[in-house]
């Protein structure tokens, strides 16, 4: 048994009902793997913003196809976007940061809200190397907003340890990257990284470094907290 399984069966036996939010990202298909062949009873849900790129949307059924798991998907609150397309347009979101911010707030951190309402932990494919705001993120943090565990077990894993394991284990993955994709969002707010470009800079490339994080990985005061909690 290797670490990542050992990790993610310990938090299903001491934090059940435990899920992972599948950002439909390389990270989340290794740990849907190692679920899936440990048949660990952890759930699996993905944020369909409505804005998704047609393969990411794919690899939905792709997972339920050949793993014979389910996958719940949330979707944002049909009225709450519709006025803020009718407020603002459809793509406003380029206008401004607290209009990007607040699409943000309605497409995904919403139903995430809903997606881990009585659950105990939630999983996330989290590395420290995707951005400078993740630097010091931790295995294990306690999520203030949601009040619940929240785990990142790659933490320490490179980019090339990801494709190292799909590689090997000949897990399925989002297509976009084969066309340069290296993180991978809304299609509206993702564009392929040119060489030489940050991991993350194909998103919202349009803005500061600094302000990439769709508030998803947020404290309620807006801050972004990498330390274990302490007892």
């Amino acid at each position: 048994m290797n670490a990542l399984d050992k990790s993610l069966r310990a938090i299903a036996e001491e934090f059940s009902p435990a899920v992972l939010a599948h950002s439909l990202q390389a990270e989340d298909m290794v740990l849907t793997d190692v679920i899936a062949r440990a048949g660990l009873p952890i759930e699996l849900f993905v944020l369909d913003t409505g804005r998704l790129h047609a393969d990411s949307l794919y690899l939905i059924e792709k997972i339920r196809r050949q793993y014979g798991i389910d996958v719940r998907v949330y979707a944002p609150d049909a009225d709450a976007v519709s006025e803020y397309v009718r407020r603002h347009g459809r793509d406003a979101f380029y206008g401004s940061v607290e209009l990007r911010k607040r699409c943000c707030e309605i497409r995904k951190v919403e139903p995430l809200a809903r997606a881990l309402a009585g659950k105990r932990a939630w999983i996330t494919g989290q590395r420290r190397a995707q951005a400078s705001s993740r630097a010091k993120l931790a295995e294990r943090e306690f999520d203030a907003t949601h009040r619940l565990e929240k785990f990142n077990p790659l933490a320490a894993w490179t980019e090339t340890d990801v494709w190292d394991y799909i590689r090997k284990q000949r897990v399925p993955y989002n297509r976009l990257y084969d066309q340069g994709y290296r993180s991978i969002g809304c299609a509206p707010c993702t564009r392929p990284v040119m060489p030489g470009e940050d991991l993350r800079a194909g998103r919202w490339w349009w803005e500061e470094a600094g302000q990439k994080e769709c508030g998803l990985h947020i404290t309620p005061d807006g801050r972004v907290v990498r330390t274990k909690e302490t007892a």
